[in-house]
């Protein structure tokens, strides 16, 4: 039974890895090391495996960093200001 909730854990963050990966890469980014901690896989109950996000360029680090701002403005409420994609904040300030 142990071994069924872990396999079943282990499926479930691997599909959450293959999701993220397929939504990054249509927002054009891919991440080349996504994938799941060798040692938090391995290391078993109670704690699921990490995902780990890996190392990436700063072209790619910059990309993803403005696939988050975009969208974050929009869903942001109109009343707020626009987010300014250098800094991350509303309208320049903070």
């Amino acid at each position: 039974m142990e071994n069924d909730n872990m396999r079943s854990t282990d499926e479930a963050c691997e599909a959450v890895v293959r999701e993220l990966g397929d939504a990054l890469e249509r927002a054009g980014i891919v991440l080349p090391s996504l994938g799941l901690d060798a040692v938090t896989l391995t290391s078993g109950p109670p704690r699921a495996p990490l995902v780990d996000l890996g190392r990436c360029s700063a072209g790619i680090a910059r990309q993803l960093t403005e696939a988050l701002l975009r969208a974050r403005a929009d869903r942001a409420d109109p009343a707020a200001g626009p987010v300014d994609a250098k800094h991350g904040n509303e309208g320049g300030r903070g």
